[in-house]
């Protein structure tokens, strides 16, 4: 006997209906392009800009900073720097970020702007960075899927210069430093979308960040995942805490 569907029951096959079209949709073609961030989602910052890098340049400058003291401070730094400034890309927010972060740790305020200033500089050297593990194999899979893939990053470096020395095959890149704003702006999302040539419906974003990557990203109806490598946000929608999960969270089959 065929047992009549109550309201409920028909809402979730039709839900359940509309998630596999739209899988269906993705893997016939409608994602076009994955935009990444780079800092701590494709490169993983090395030493010399981690807490022990503060602390060697604030001896240059005479300054004693206590590394156990730099993650508190560097979210302090953050929270800051997200509620007082317009979103341009100025270098002088980055170093007055970075002073807060040597005050955080300790630092005299008289030698605080120097050592940051260094600092800054640190953050623009290439090879002070490494791609995660995780990476290379993700971003390769995505290419096996025809995938355009395009970096978008705040920041002081050269953004373009800096995927050319890690030889980083990649469709466009869109840097503060160049484009004049820094995410979560909406222009330079748009930037890279035209960079590509493609429309917000065909995008996805993946970043770390969530009030820079997923919200700025999901404004403008572009779907973002979050990579939450320390699982700080385990209730977040569209979140992994590996890009070695993304070809599944795309709907992509894995090729073997």
């Amino acid at each position: 006997m065929r047992i009549p569907l109550s309201r409920r029951s028909l809402e979730q096959r039709s839900t359940a209906a509309a998630a596999l079209r739209s899988g269906r949709r993705i893997l016939d073609g409608v994602l076009k392009a994955v935009l990444f961030d780079v800092d701590f989602t494709l490169f993983r910052p090395g030493p010399e800009l981690g807490p022990e890098g503060y602390r060697r340049v604030g001896e240059r400058h005479g300054l004693t900073l206590d590394p156990v003291l730099y993650d508190e401070a560097r979210v302090r730094a953050i929270s800051s720097l997200q509620a007082n400034h317009a979103l341009v890309h100025d270098e002088e927010i980055w170093i007055a970020f970075t002073e807060q972060i040597v005050l955080g740790m300790g630092g005299d305020p008289n030698g605080a702007r120097a050592c940051a200033t260094e600092m800054v500089r640190e953050w623009e050297r290439h090879e002070n960075f490494s791609l995660y593990e995780d990476a290379l194999p993700v971003l390769a899979e995505l290419r096996r899927h025809r995938l355009k893939i395009g970096l978008i990053s705040n920041g002081q470096r050269d953004l373009e210069e800096f995927a050319e020395h890690h030889v980083l095959e990649v469709d466009a890149v869109v840097g503060s430093k160049s484009h004049g704003r820094i995410k979560p702006h909406a222009s330079i999302f748009i930037a890279a979308l035209e960079a590509l040539d493609i429309a917000a419906a065909e995008t996805v974003m993946v970043g770390d960040s969530f009030e820079d990557d997923i919200e700025g990203a999901r404004a403008l109806g572009i779907r973002a995942i979050l990579v939450d490598r320390d699982r700080l946000r385990p209730e977040a929608e569209d979140r992994i805490d590996t890009l070695l999960a993304l070809p599944a969270a795309l709907g992509l089959a894995v090729h073997p």
